[in-house]
């Protein structure tokens, strides 16, 4: 072979074209679902549109400004912090409950994780609309058999009465979800490495000592993710809380995502919308961007 004819790995000349010509159709793609929705949020936040003025000449920061003084978005951000905050830890406990559970060979264990595993492939608009049956206070069953319990008729108005509407969505949303944490938390808890568990056992390490020295260090990536991602869909939850109360009474379980599709699809009011998602997609990449940071120094 002559010295002057391409080798193997050799690079022809206009390769490197060809190469971005494959790969220019999947880049546009992305940027087209990705980048071009988020310019033209920013755009439409600086207008004025809505459903009698489709005014699209520049307003400034004018949606910007209306949103500190809007107290019904605070709140609705409010309400999310609140159910994020009850509901995470909640589903966090009782999935590491049964993970820790259902570590061991029991019998008929697969069956059970299974079962177990039901709830999370439901839609959750249907798993709301389940529960609102559910707690209806007429034919539901939950209050059939808390009157049997007492002995007595009983009428609860879970979804009506303010001081049980949060206890109902909350129910419902860890029902649904804690089956999630449980899968991924049992794969975790399965990759513990063995050795050190016996290691510990012949030491006379009890169970405590062992989960918080051994244990929970291995699991805490797959957690921290887990978190993470758990929080994330409980910051947008909106089809639970839609289908049980509709963010009533009033808008006192009005989410971010309820108060956002109110806003935008049923009173059109499109500019201002435009800047509450805005404002929206900054709070979680400062969140998310702190929680990352927190997470690679945790290791």
């Amino acid at each position: 072979m002559s010295s002057n004819s391409p080798g193997m790995g050799a690079r022809r000349p206009g390769d490197g074209g060809f190469r971005y010509a494959l790969v220019a159709p999947s880049i546009f793609i992305l940027l087209l679902i990705g980048v071009f929705p988020l310019v033209y949020l920013l755009v439409v936040s600086f207008q004025g549109i809505t459903m009698t003025d489709n005014d699209t000449t520049f307003q400034g920061l004018l949606n910007f400004k209306a949103l500190f003084d809007d107290t019904r978005l605070w709140q609705s951000l409010m309400h999310t912090l609140i159910f994020t905050a009850i509901a995470l830890p909640l589903e966090l406990i009782f999935g590491l409950a049964m993970a820790q559970l259902f570590i061991d060979r029991l019998p008929g264990r697969q069956i059970f994780v299974a079962l177990l595993v039901l709830p999370v492939v439901v839609s959750p608009i249907v798993s709301g609309a389940t529960w609102a049956l559910m707690f209806d206070n007429r034919f539901g069953p939950i209050n059939q058999i808390l009157g049997w319990i007492a002995g007595q008729e009983l009428t609860i108005l879970w979804t009506v009465k303010p001081d049980l509407v949060y206890p109902a969505i909350l129910v419902a949303e860890v029902w649904q979800w804690t089956p999630f944490m449980f899968l991924l938390l049992l794969a975790a808890l399965s990759a513990v490495d063995k050795s050190q568990l016996e290691a510990a056992a012949i030491d006379g390490a009890g169970f405590w000592r062992t989960f918080t020295r051994i244990v929970l260090p291995a699991i805490w990536p797959v957690m921290a993710v887990a978190v993470l991602i758990r929080g994330l869909d409980l910051f947008r939850l909106f089809d639970i809380v839609w289908a049980l109360t509709k963010g009533g009474p009033g808008t006192m379980t009005e989410t971010i995502s309820i108060f956002t599709y109110v806003k935008g699809f049923q009173q059109f009011e499109t500019s201002y919308t435009a800047a509450v998602a805005l404002l929206i997609i900054v709070l979680l990449t400062v969140v998310i961007t702190w929680l990352l940071k927190r997470v690679q120094l945790a290791r």
